[in-house]
């Protein structure tokens, strides 16, 4: 399914399945300029091939590698659309490692980048790697509209879950960076326009500040994860086993910890 929603220059691409809603996601690409920023999950590929045959854009940003924003890239190479794509990510997508059972389910098994692929250089917008959520992580940078296009590098003030691959302190500096910036709009790829985003970015960024200084303080205590983890941001919900322990509060002590 594919919902436009638009914000004057912007066009947010809203995809979801009914597997996605059964688990309450949605993923976002963005046209802008002329260009597409991410190219949905293989479960919606269906639904980007026609607007990519009705709307044609000059070219594709792929911010990272995750199948919920790089699903579609074999498909976009076939058509012959030009890519920009960050080396990692491109090493990436030609052969996804194996993904766990509620990430296939939510969003599908990509397809390995196979198709030719036709570089492309990004018309008044700029890749900046801001890694942290994934080492391959980037945003796109509108400097003439004050706009950032932040993939998964925002989601939202207070995650206190954390995927078993992020690192939690890098993340803060790549928060940081982002408020260094001074973006008027932030666009989010689960969550559309962020109201009030520099505020909420500034305000996840303490968050995690603080999250990290208690981490720290308890385990020189010496409590373990699983403890400091109840202490700090609460008891483990259903989301550590339905993902296999892929994404916890514990992931995110570990990685704060340092």
């Amino acid at each position: 399914m594919l919902a436009l929603e638009r914000y004057d220059d912007v066009t947010r691409l809203r995809f979801s399945s009914w597997r996605s809603r059964l688990l309450g996601y949605e993923a976002s690409a963005f046209a802008v300029r002329g260009q597409l920023i991410d190219t949905g999950f293989p479960g919606v590929a269906a639904d980007l091939a026609g607007w990519l045959d009705r709307e044609r854009p000059r070219g594709v940003i792929v911010t990272h590698h995750h199948e919920d924003h790089a699903g579609n890239v074999e498909l976009v190479a076939r058509r012959g659309f030009p890519i920009a794509i960050p080396p990692v990510s491109l090493a990436r997508v030609r052969a996804p490692a194996p993904i766990g059972y509620y990430r296939r389910f939510c969003w599908g098994s990509p397809a390995p980048l196979t198709s030719p692929v036709i570089p492309f250089a990004p018309e008044g917008l700029e890749l900046i790697a801001m890694p942290g959520h994934v080492d391959d992580h980037h945003v796109v940078w509108d400097a003439a509209r004050r706009t950032m296009f932040a993939a998964d590098l925002f989601l939202g003030v207070k995650v206190r879950v954390a995927q078993d691959t992020e690192d939690i302190p890098t993340l803060l500096r790549s928060l940081r960076a982002a408020i260094a910036l001074e973006p008027e709009r932030v666009f989010c790829a689960h969550r559309g326009l962020v109201p009030d985003a520099l505020a909420l970015l500034r305000a996840k960024a303490d968050w995690l500040e603080g999250v990290i200084g208690e981490v720290r303080r308890l385990a020189a205590q010496g409590l373990g994860d699983a403890e400091i983890a109840q202490r700090v941001l609460g008891r483990e919900g259903s989301v550590r086993w339905l993902t296999g322990g892929e994404m916890s509060k514990e992931n995110l002590v570990r990685s704060a910890r340092g």
